[in-house]
C-alpha cells in the first residue's frame, strides 16, 4: 500500500515541478541577439576550452568588469557563513556530550572539561580559517590585478 502511494506521490510532484518549469520558460523573453555572420567559422567547444586553459589571464578581471569582485563578496560570505555554521553545529554536539558524559561519571568531569576546550578552540580554529579566507577574498583578491 505505501509503495505505489509514495510512486504515485513522486510522479505528481514530479509532473508539477515541470510543469512549473515549462510556465516559467515562457515567462522571460529571450534577449536581442546579433544575427551570425556567414563567414565566421566556429571553433568547437574542445578548442574553446583548451584556449581557456593556455591563457592564464582569462580568469582576471578587466579594467571594467565587476563579476569578479561581485563573485568574490558572495564568496566571502559563503566561507564565513558555512565556517561559522559548521563550527556552531560541532560545538553544540560535543558540548552536549561531555555534558551527557559529566552526567554519567562526574568522577572524571576535569579531564572531559580539559578534552571539551581542546576540541573547541580547534573547532573555533575552523572558524577563523573561514573568516582568513572571507577576507582575502574581499580584500587582497589574487583574481583581481
Amino acid at each position: 500500500m505505501a509503495v505505489p502511494r509514495s510512486m504515485m506521490l513522486t510522479g505528481s510532484v514530479v509532473l508539477i515541478g515541470l510543469a512549473l518549469s515549462c510556465s516559467l520558460s515562457r515567462a522571460f523573453v529571450p534577449a536581442a541577439q546579433k544575427a551570425p555572420t556567414p563567414n565566421m567559422a566556429r571553433l568547437p567547444a574542445a578548442a574553446l576550452s583548451a584556449a581557456a586553459v593556455v591563457a592564464p589571464t582569462a580568469a582576471h578581471a578587466d579594467e571594467g568588469s565587476v563579476w569578479i569582485p561581485a563573485l568574490s563578496a558572495v564568496g566571502a560570505g559563503f566561507a564565513i557563513g558555512l565556517a561559522a555554521i559548521g563550527s556552531g553545529v560541532g560545538q553544540g554536539i560535543a558540548s552536549g556530550r561531555c555534558i551527557d558524559g559529566i552526567s554519567r561519571q562526574p568522577e572524571v568531569a576535569d579531564d572531559l572539561r580539559g578534552v571539551l576546550l581542546l576540541s573547541l578552540a580547534f573547532m573555533e580554529s575552523l572558524t577563523i580559517y573561514g573568516l582568513v579566507i572571507a577576507l582575502v577574498l574581499l580584500f587582497a583578491n589574487p583574481l583581481i590585478k
